[in-house]
């Protein structure tokens, strides 16, 4: 069985590089000096949640649904791989009233967000 490749330095937390590959049927060794993919330095938690937004095929109500959180949660998470990813964010936009209304409606946020996101324009993290 094999092991998942350690992203992290286990001591000062770190990105690690892959330095020696093996062929498992021939036996060639290759050493020099690999990047991993940024996808590999995520956490096991930002993958989970990475992988569920591409298989929805970032329909927020469908990550909604399999992860059983909520749409602000789902909002917060992606801003978190994306971050994580070395990317910016972009400010987000205002929501109007009528989203808002419609938000709550459909149960994507709670009252006490509805009204914060009406007071404000804008939804909470």
């Amino acid at each position: 069985m094999g092991y998942k490749v350690l992203s992290k330095c286990p001591v000062c937390s770190s990105n690690l590089k892959v330095t020696k590959l093996k062929c498992n049927r021939c036996g060639t060794i290759i050493e020099n000096e690999f990047e991993l993919s940024k996808f590999a330095y995520l956490t096991s938690e930002q993958l989970e949640f990475a992988e569920v937004f591409i298989k929805s095929r970032g329909n927020i109500k469908d990550v909604e649904k399999e992860m059983g959180i909520s749409y602000p949660t789902v909002r917060a998470k992606l801003d978190d791989v994306i971050l994580a990813l070395g990317y910016s964010l972009n400010k987000k936009p205002k929501v109007t009233n009528k989203e808002v209304l419609d938000m709550l409606e459909k149960g994507e946020i709670s009252p006490e967000e509805a009204l914060k996101a009406l007071k404000d324009g804008d939804l909470p993290e």
